[in-house]
């Protein structure tokens, strides 16, 4: 049984067509990449897989339960979903932003216990921010804003992580330490869908990956699969003088970040 699972997800804006009829499949402990070029449908599909969008037709289901069954708090639990921009309007500090995570799991109007506050320790730590635990988030770097969110979504500990480009405003070393946070979510039983654009870092961190084109699913399989020299120039209409050589690099390519 998949963990989440979605069957012939379509979904339109003004009579334009932006998913069309979207098979997806998500195992524990698998780390799922979405690609595609700007426009495939790629966050609409995350959002209808948060819930945050209603697809127009098909079918969701979380475990053997239809999503829509679930309650709300429920589904707080198990998934979180981190979009590509979030406006926070207050002067909150980093610990603050990060303690916000722990909500689904309190009562009403409960406080945080000694395990929350280890949890949230852990991931300002892993996320690489210490430094900045206590400045003002809205005083902070894109890039340092984005680790931010990104430890807000871990810290509710969810059972799925759907996370729309969260190393787009980061420089190489922190993708690489975002990429292996996500990774090491997955060994702990856990599962993450990433929409990412860097086809270096999906290939090497990625089990699949399902490439969209036009609203519709063009490949899913293996990134050896799936980053063939037919589907990227159908995908990106773009032609690499030597595709294969290129692919291959990107497949074996050995990604290590220098210790701290």
């Amino acid at each position: 049984m998949s963990l989440l699972r979605g069957t012939a997800l379509s979904l339109a804006f003004d009579d334009q067509p932006i998913l069309e009829a979207v098979d997806i499949e998500l195992d524990k402990g698998e780390m799922l990449g979405l690609i595609g070029p700007n426009g495939a449908g790629k966050s609409s599909l995350l959002r209808c897989l948060a819930g945050s969008a209603r697809a127009d037709s098909g079918v969701l289901q979380l475990g053997e339960q239809r999503l829509e069954d679930i309650p709300r708090s429920e589904r707080a639990r198990r998934i979180a979903y981190l979009p590509q921009q979030t406006e926070v309007h207050w002067p909150l500090s980093v610990k603050r932003i990060i303690e916000l995570g722990r909500i689904p799991h309190l009562e009403p109007w409960g406080k945080l216990s000694a395990r929350d506050q280890q949890v949230i320790e852990s991931v300002i730590a892993d996320a690489d921010l210490l430094p900045f635990r206590h400045r003002p988030y809205n005083t902070l770097s894109g890039g340092e804003r984005a680790r931010v969110l990104l430890a807000r979504a871990l810290a509710s500990e969810p059972e799925i992580l759907l996370a729309d480009e969260p190393v787009a405003a980061l420089d190489p070393a922190h993708q690489l330490d975002v990429m292996a946070m996500l990774a090491e979510h997955c060994s702990q039983g856990n599962a993450v869908i990433v929409v990412l654009h860097d086809l270096r870092l999906a290939a090497h961190f990625c089990q699949r990956l399902q490439l969209l084109h036009q609203g519709c699913t063009l490949a899913v399989g293996k990134p050896g699969e799936v980053l063939t020299p037919d589907n990227l120039e159908n995908a990106y209409q773009i032609h690499l003088p030597d595709t294969q050589s290129a692919i291959d690099t990107l497949l074996n390519i050995t990604w290590q970040r220098i210790p701290k």
